[in-house]
Order: structure tokens, then sequence, then C-alpha cells
């Protein structure tokens, strides 16, 4: 176990917010690896491993990556922190450029996954001011007083 590896199953979980059966299930997927274990065998978390839970909950919460596409986007940051290492040891030229395409390519593919995100939710808007207007008509129809101030505010 290394120094760095210090938080049980149960303090990481609760430095996160979350149970510790879901740190088990992020494990069982390949989304989070402790750093170490105690003599005795149990997990042991350390403040990268906490941090990198903590960007798994943001993905899933507020970005709302489902977790295939979490531990997809996780793999990439992973490989360009790799390529960054590399780089920092002190590479060639050439090694350097073909770094930099890998880099270029690995970004376009994340981005296409927030393109395409950001695309299904601005189709459940586009349903939700659907819905919205919908609702103004029938209310203007029953003769409901002010509601296009009120629908207008719950638009934004």
């Amino acid at each position: 176990m290394t120094d760095e590896a210090r938080y049980a199953i149960g303090e990481a979980a609760q430095r996160a917010g979350v149970s510790t059966r879901t740190l088990r299930y992020y494990q069982e997927l390949g989304l989070l690896t402790p750093s170490g274990a105690s003599p005795g065998g149990n997990r042991r978390y350390s403040e990268a491993d906490v941090a990198r839970l903590l960007r798994i909950l943001e993905l899933r919460n507020v970005m709302g990556f489902d977790l295939e596409r979490i531990g997809d986007i996780l793999r990439a940051e992973d490989r360009l922190a790799e390529l960054r290492d590399e780089v920092q040891r002190g590479i060639s030229r050439k090694r350097h450029q073909q770094i930099i395409r890998e880099a270029i390519a690995i970004n376009a593919r994340m981005q296409e996954q927030v393109r395409s995100k950001l695309a299904q939710l601005d189709g459940f808007m586009t349903e939700l001011q659907a819905k919205a207007e919908r609702y103004r008509e029938i209310a203007r129809d029953l003769g409901v007083g002010d509601t296009d101030a009120d629908l207008a505010a719950s638009d934004r």
C-alpha cells in the first residue's frame, strides 16, 4: 500500500457523497481502481482516486453521461495524461508530432460525445418548449389568469 492510498472505502465514499456499494460498482466496471490495499486486503483510496470518483460523478450528474460513455471519456483523459507525461520526459520531434496527432484525434472524439449530448438536450428542450406553448393555449382557452408571465419565466 502506498502512503498516498490512505482512505478506507467508507471514508472515500463519504468524501464523495456516495455509498460504498457505488465505489465497488465503479470498480467492477473498471471506472475506478483503488490505489492500494491494507495489510488485511481492504481497499484503500488516494486523493487522486477520490478526485477521479468526483470526476465520474460530475460526468454522470452534471453532464448526464451514462457509465459506458463515462468510461470512454475517462480512458481518453487517461490516454491524454499518458501522452502529456511522455512529452514531459522528453521525446523526439517525430514522436511529438505523433503524439499531437493522437491528442487532436482524442479531443475530437470527446467533442463529438459532448455535441451528441447537447443535441439530445436541445431536442428535449424543444419538446418542453412546445408543450409549454400548448399549455399556454389551453390556459388562454380556459381563461386562466396571467399564465404567460409565469410560463415565460419557467422557459428560462
